[in-house]
């Protein structure tokens, strides 16, 4: 997420009352997660295991728990409990808009767009030209659609994003203030639900299709022309790549790639980035390989026997 306007170091450390390391004057231009972030954003760390890659990452501002050495053209907000000052800051830029309409005053609805009745539009919501918005649908806010879009009844389009840390307490939510992004000719079918980044954007690619009942995470990338069939499972910062097929009931775990023309049969349990090809079973294996191992498993009760007849 970046900010509507750049900010310094020292107005970031007072919004959110902490501590800093570099020059006040330091330019702050928005807050992001780690596989995301640009040179002028914020990321947090509050792991030892993790410091290290916040720190060479392309964020240039690092929320951190502990003092550390601070890297060349970067700056430190020291913090003692990053999660809840990120959560302060994506509070503040981008605060929680109360519901006044169904279609709220601020969306913008392109010419030859039809939106069903019982639909909800959010708040900066924009929607392309041509596209059919379903009964009971959801828009949530900032969530860009082009255009030729269709998006079929009861769906849930920019949901908050199911990132939790664990306190004693109980379980703290990080707040979501990315979008989703709905490129030109995607179909998204019945009871979906699409969650909207964390703090970039959750995306569809040109000419996807989605069939009913899939849940896609937070910051995923669904590539051009994808077809997904009913009940897939995606979780977050995923990136599948153009021309993948998905077939039903499908999971895939989060921070992987599956390459461009993939195709994953039905059932299929994604743990690990895949290079194209077919897969089936869980955890996924090409499907040749897959196929030969259930034949020996087959094999096995008459090879038992002839062993014991030895």
């Amino acid at each position: 997420m970046k900010f509507p306007q750049t900010h310094t170091l020292e107005q970031i450390a007072t919004i959110i009352s902490c501590d800093f390391v570099g020059d006040k004057n330091f330019p702050v231009e928005g807050i992001n997660e780690i596989h995301v972030v640009t040179p002028g954003d914020v990321v947090f760390v509050d792991h030892p295991k993790y410091y290290d890659k916040a720190l060479k990452s392309a964020a240039t501002i690092i929320l951190i728990n502990k003092e550390v050495e601070c890297p060349e053209g970067k700056a430190l907000l020291i913090s003692d409990d990053p999660f809840r000052d990120f959560n302060k800051l994506a509070k503040y830029f981008k605060p929680f808009l109360k519901a006044e309409k169904s279609i709220s005053d601020s969306a913008v609805i392109g010419k030859g767009s039809h939106v069903q009745p019982t639909a909800f539009i959010g708040n900066h919501v924009s929607i392309g030209e041509n596209c059919i918005i379903g009964a009971n649908v959801t828009i949530n806010d900032y969530t860009v659609i082009g255009d030729d879009v269709i998006i079929q009844s009861g769906t849930v389009i920019g949901g908050d994003a199911f990132y939790y840390k664990n306190r004693p307490e109980g379980f703290d939510r990080l707040l979501s203030s990315g979008r989703v992004v709905i490129e030109n000719n995607v179909e998204i079918g019945c009871n979906c639900t699409i969650d909207r980044g964390v703090s970039g954007d959750t995306t569809i690619k040109e000419g996807a299709k989605l069939d009913n009942l899939i849940q896609i995470g937070h910051d995923t990338v669904i590539g051009k022309k994808c077809l997904i069939a009913s009940q897939v499972g995606i979780a977050g910062c995923v990136v599948i790549e153009d021309e993948v097929t998905i077939w039903g009931q499908v999971g895939i775990v989060s921070d992987l790639v599956v390459k461009k023309g993939t195709v994953l049969m039905a059932q299929t349990g994604v743990t690990k980035t895949l290079n194209q090809n077919v897969y089936w079973g869980t955890p996924a294996r090409e499907v040749r390989s897959f196929l030969k191992e259930q034949a020996y498993i087959k094999q096995l009760p008459e090879f038992i026997q002839s062993f014991k007849k030895k």
